[in-house]
């Protein structure tokens, strides 16, 4: 494995950065986690461009062109050895003082990450996943506005907590008005008498990428699918809910705290839309393993 850091790459236990950086320091920076199938990055022009608004929102310049640091991980890939897997861009604001001030920061930094990743057991991809439902908030949007993809992550981390003392993996986050937001890491969606539900950007969640491709499949499919504000109500009496991210993918939910949602199994809505995504992130993505261009999409 290689991990690149500014330009030059690294053996995975020989890989660091400075204890001055901001990123450690503050959770300074910005991420992106990105998939790779068959050789392919898949939706890699949409987590770039995410990334380039992260970053002008807190006023993080890019240390390199945005084709640059795509090749850069393009050829971080490349140098993985794998063909199937994950990785982890992030953009930190660089090694500065112990201050705040994060002008005294000479010029950001740029970590690239490739990995294989098993965020759930692979039980629940085949079972579902029971959820409860977290006492820790979503932080409101007026504090840090929630498209951002910042380095921290402590909110979501103690919901975390919350799930795993509870003797499951995940839960569901709600925002300051009660109403639901998404999973720790994840985006939720919900299904009744076929319609597809999930919770809009003003409910204060990460409109993520897989979230997006769900939504175009439904599309597809001519399965109805908007987007609304809604409570534990609509979850508890939901025929099928499923969550999305790109660590992720598409894990089904069988129980939200201790209720079962529908009959306690897959689905036949979410497992359609499970086949179809699994069919896409086959044939699309940015190639790596060819002398393809890198900004061609098939």
């Amino acid at each position: 494995m290689k991990v690149y850091i500014d330009g030059k790459f690294h053996d995975k236990e020989n890989a660091k950065i400075s204890v001055y950086d901001h990123g450690l320091l503050y959770g300074d920076g910005v991420f992106e986690g990105i998939r790779f199938y068959n050789g392919r990055v898949f939706r890699l022009k949409e987590h770039m461009e995410r990334l380039a608004r992260s970053a002008q929102c807190i006023a993080l310049p890019l240390p390199m062109s945005l084709e640059e640091m795509t090749e850069a991980l393009l050829e971080t890939c490349r140098q993985s050895g794998l063909t199937d897997g994950y990785i982890r861009l992030l953009l930190t604001r660089g090694v500065g003082s112990l201050g705040l001030n994060p002008f005294k920061c000479e010029r950001p930094s740029v970590v690239i990450i490739v990995d294989t990743i098993e965020l759930y057991p692979e039980e629940y991809y085949h079972k579902g996943v029971p959820l409860i439902t977290a006492g820790t908030r979503k932080i409101n949007s007026s504090a840090l506005n929630p498209n951002i993809k910042s380095l921290n992550y402590l909110s979501n981390i103690m919901a975390k907590v919350e799930a795993i003392a509870a003797g499951t993996v995940e839960a569901v986050m709600l925002n300051e008005q009660g109403y639901v937001a998404e999973g720790t890491g994840d985006n939720i969606f919900v299904i009744k008498g076929g319609r597809v539900a999930t919770p809009p950007v003003t409910a204060g969640i990460l409109p993520g990428i897989t979230r997006a491709v769900i939504m175009e499949l439904c599309v597809k499919l001519r399965i109805p699918c908007v987007e609304e504000n809604m409570t534990r109500y609509e979850l508890y009496t939901a025929d099928e809910i499923f969550l999305t991210g790109t660590g992720a993918e598409i894990l089904p939910v069988v129980k939200l705290d201790g209720r079962l949602i529908g009959n306690g199994r897959f689905g036949p809505t979410t497992l359609k839309l499970i086949n179809e995504f699994r069919k896409l992130t086959q044939k699309e993505g940015t190639p790596f393993l060819t002398s393809e261009p890198a900004a061609r999409r098939r």
